[in-house]
């Protein structure tokens, strides 16, 4: 599967995706925030706004936050002005990195970044130096053990989704970013299906890097400490470890 498939499963056996509540509250504002700085504060009109509604309330963070957020962002309140950046570079074992961030101090966050890829054994490296690799798609995942794979393919088709991949523990249904929404919203429909386990607009590889031993126990300390920073929103690779590595890895 892909790097993006990889990390995220990683994450969530670490225990460390956005561990803490305060971290996750923050990136959730953010990205309201922009969503409706971008689109407008009405979520009917803005799949954007939505969708980051939908993860607040997923959250349990109050009604009140999520408010301020929005009109923070359609400048009904005042606020600070993010920025949208994405950095790219590599990781030990020739693995292609992007990071997207909203930062409200773009000197301070390219330092941060530069700091953390030249610790780690990565190189920050120029715009677009590996974007080309990877195609920007929905991801709608699901736990396999909670749906039926042919019942979660031909509904995903016919809500006009792309593809459905498959791992030992995962789902995972590819849209265009256009549809993403409109197939999110379709399958969130179906009850037959259960519970999606995550849904995002995310970077997904063409194709994957092997790594192993010190490079394997170096890119995911770069993921981490990639994670930690307050200003990243998401982070993508095209890394693969196999299980038997991470095993070793503890």
């Amino acid at each position: 599967m892909s790097g993006h498939s990889k990390w995220s499963t990683i994450k969530r056996k670490k225990g460390a995706i956005d561990a803490k509540r305060g971290k996750v509250f923050t990136r959730i504002i953010k990205e309201l925030t922009i969503a409706a700085r971008m689109g407008g504060g009405s979520p009917e009109a803005n799949p954007r706004l939505r969708t980051a509604i939908a993860a607040a309330k997923s959250e349990n963070m109050p009604k009140d936050n999520i408010e301020r957020a929005i009109k923070k962002g359609t400048g009904e309140l005042e606020g600070t002005s993010y920025d949208e950046i994405t950095y790219e570079g590599y990781a030990p074992g020739g693995v292609a990195v992007m990071v997207e961030v909203l930062t409200d101090n773009k000197n301070r966050t390219a330092a941060e970044m530069r700091h953390v890829f030249s610790k780690n054994g990565g190189t920050l490296g120029e715009s677009n130096c590996v974007a080309y690799m990877f195609d920007k798609k929905g991801a709608i995942v699901y736990d396999r053990s909670s749906v039926d794979e042919d019942q979660l393919m031909e509904a995903a088709l016919e809500a006009g989704a792309d593809d459905v991949a498959s791992d030992e523990t995962t789902l995972t249904v590819y849209t265009s970013p256009k549809e993403f929404y409109a197939v999110k919203e379709a399958l969130e429909a179906n009850k037959a299906l259960g519970a999606i386990s995550s849904a995002e607009i995310s970077m997904i590889p063409q194709n994957t890097v092997q790594i192993s031993g010190k490079d394997a126990e170096q890119v995911l300390r770069m993921m981490d400490a990639i994670e930690d920073n307050d200003d990243v929103q998401n982070v993508y690779a095209n890394f693969d470890i196999s299980e038997e590595e991470m095993e070793k890895l503890g």
